[in-house]
């Protein structure tokens, strides 16, 4: 994705050397017919407030969103504000997306002093030239003194948004300097951590400390810019020398920043202080949790989980949104036919529900919201988990231990010990789970859990290759639901076009479906990061065990049969419910077609 946009037009009385202020930026509106002459001597006037005088003109101008009335009475927010101000000053504008900035590079550039004094900050580095962001475009004595220390390097000057100049300058100095004090602390050898290409070194070895304060200001950094980014999850990966660090953002990694090794190990053992896990044992797989807050202040849960690799230890974090437990299913995706079957089987006082899909597809969040609407006052919700994913004090929450044999089996009864009226088994992987949460459900409990199966009808057969008996499975299951998380296309961007008969053919095949005159397609912008996606949403396959499905469960066990019948029984599959959205605009094919099933025992 290309950063920068065409320049424009330079301004036809452009000041020379000399700061813009607030009455200039007002007075060039006022005389293009932007604003009227009141707003200027309004805002031209007006002191500006303590917490305002290190904002630049332009965000000023922005906070009192002033109608554009030459784009319809339009807000002149930060960004219409900074593609104007590069157009006059006839500069193209850059956008700084910091998943695609190299801090390492950028911040060598220029002290973090001079980049403050002159309001400018280096966003691209290559072998032959710097280019340079700033965001006083008339004021450019800073760039012989540049020039001097870049030698034959050329230097390129861009335009960027104020805002965040001001705020990505603070965040990459500070990390820079945090790695560098991280590094002179800690040497430059590799940290004491289990690596089968460990090399023998003799002296002196410097072992960075967790608890130092370079590494602490690390950690707060990585956390606080995956929440910014919108990160599912947060990967942390060592190598022979340097360590990587990616975010998972909408289904999708993406590079984010190199650590050198030492603090890449350094910045682990934190995390796992702060996860209470054992910091000296790095032979074993850990699991651990922890909670902090986001720049907004709201409470947010990660879990962690360890890996001992070859070069050390990989650590993912995986980051649960505080407001997931408050999201209705129309946000989940459900749509309204869904939504009343899911409704009919949650309304059950005793059987069980199975939310099936593999990792990552949502079930979590499906099942916690539906137990967050169901936990009232009036009843007792018990879960067993492995781990706890998200803590919710309306449920009575149980932690799978291991170590001391409490198994889901165990749990579960324990459980019925406790007079539950709702019980959530996090998983069931064994005959002996699967055998607890029939009792449960014979003996008058809802049961919500999950399996990991490809879709619905697969999940009738896995309990019985498990071996729970056709007769109990009828007898106790009320329903399951097959779900997957599909990319969302980015609203500012997406494009109409005519719909690929081949391919909507494809997608719903063996099916026959009514196919759109029009469907969108994802085009890229600064909003999506230039990928054409942004948020995710579920596509659902609901199957209500009804009295005919019962009769071929009973007859056989052929996945074929229950599919089929299941079919005329009214069941959507996965692809039908995409094809839906695609319809609706709101996803692809092609993003459809990567994420579900096809129905091939069909054909």
């Amino acid at each position: 994705m290309n950063n920068r946009t065409p320049a424009g037009k330079a301004a036809t009385h452009k000041p020379v050397d000399m700061d813009i202020d607030v009455r200039w930026v007002m007075r060039e509106l006022l005389e293009e017919g932007r604003v009227p002459q009141e707003d200027y001597n309004v805002i031209s006037t007006t002191p500006r407030d303590k917490k305002e005088l290190g904002w630049h003109p332009l965000q000023v101008v922005a906070k009192y969103q002033l109608a554009d009335k030459l784009r319809g009475g339009r807000i002149l927010d930060m960004d219409f504000l900074s593609e104007w101000l590069a157009e006059k000053s006839g500069l193209p504008q850059f956008h700084v997306d910091p998943l695609k900035i190299k801090v390492d590079q950028v911040t060598t550039v220029m002290s973090y002093a001079f980049a403050e004094r002159h309001g400018i900050l280096a966003v691209e580095v290559s072998r032959d030239s710097v280019t340079v962001a700033c965001d006083q475009p008339f004021r450019r004595d800073w760039e012989d003194h540049l020039r001097a220390t870049l030698r034959e390097r050329e230097l390129k000057v861009v335009f960027a948004n104020p805002e965040d100049m001001q705020r990505y300058r603070i965040e990459f100095y500070n990390l820079s300097r945090s790695i560098a004090g991280a590094r002179d602390q800690g040497g430059q050898s590799l940290s004491n951590v289990t690596n089968f290409e460990q090399l023998l070194e003799l002296g002196g070895r410097g072992n960075l400390d967790a608890e130092d304060q370079h590494v602490v200001a690390i950690v707060d950094w990585i956390l606080q810019y995956a929440f910014s980014q919108r990160a599912s999850d947060i990967h942390l990966e060592p190598r022979r020398d340097v360590g990587k660090m990616r975010f998972r953002i909408d289904g999708v990694l993406h590079d984010v920043y190199e650590l050198p090794a030492t603090i890449m190990a350094a910045v682990v053992a934190r995390l796992k202080i702060l996860g209470r896990l054992n910091v000296a044992e790095k032979r074993r797989p850990q699991d651990g949790r922890l909670k902090t807050r986001n720049s907004e202040g709201a409470e947010i849960e990660l879990r962690l989980s360890t890996l001992p690799t070859a070069f050390g230890e990989k650590m993912v974090m995986r980051i649960f949104d505080p407001d997931v437990l408050v999201r209705s299913f129309d946000q989940l995706g459900f749509s309204k036919e869904d939504h009343e079957v899911w409704q009919r089987m949650t309304r059950s006082t005793h059987g069980i529900i199975f939310v099936t899909g593999p990792t990552g597809s949502g079930k979590t969040t499906t099942l916690y919201s539906t137990l967050k609407q169901l936990s009232t006052s009036e009843v007792n919700v018990c879960t067993i988990e492995d781990p706890i994913e998200m803590v919710e004090p309306s449920f009575n929450q149980m932690q799978v231990q291991h170590n001391i044999d409490v198994g889901f089996a165990d749990g579960v009864k324990a459980l019925l010990r406790q007079d539950p009226d709702i019980i959530m088994i996090g998983e069931i992987r064994d005959l002996a789970t699967a055998e607890m949460a029939v009792q449960a459900a014979l003996t008058g409990h809802l049961v919500l859990s999950t399996l990991h199966t490809n879709d619905a009808p697969s999940s009738i057969t896995r309990l019985i290759d498990l071996g729970v008996p056709a007769y109990l499975i009828t007898s106790t299951v009320i329903g399951i639901m097959a779900q997957r998380l599909i990319r969302t296309l980015c609203p500012d961007c997406k494009q109409e076009v005519a719909t690929d008969e081949v391919a909507w053919n494809e997608l719903v095949r063996p099916f026959k479906m009514k196919m759109p005159e029009k469907v969108c397609r994802p085009v890229g912008c600064l909003e999506c990061r230039g990928t054409g996606y942004r948020g995710r949403v579920g596509v659902y396959e609901t199957l209500p065990v009804t009295a005919p499905l019962k009769s071929v469960i009973h007859r056989n066990n052929d996945l074929e049969a229950i599919t089929r019948q299941a079919l005329k029984n009214g069941m959507k599959p996965l692809r039908i419910s995409g094809a839906l959205k695609v319809a609706r605009g709101l996803t692809t094919i092609e993003e459809v077609m990567r994420v579900t099933p096809i129905q091939d025992i069909l054909f």
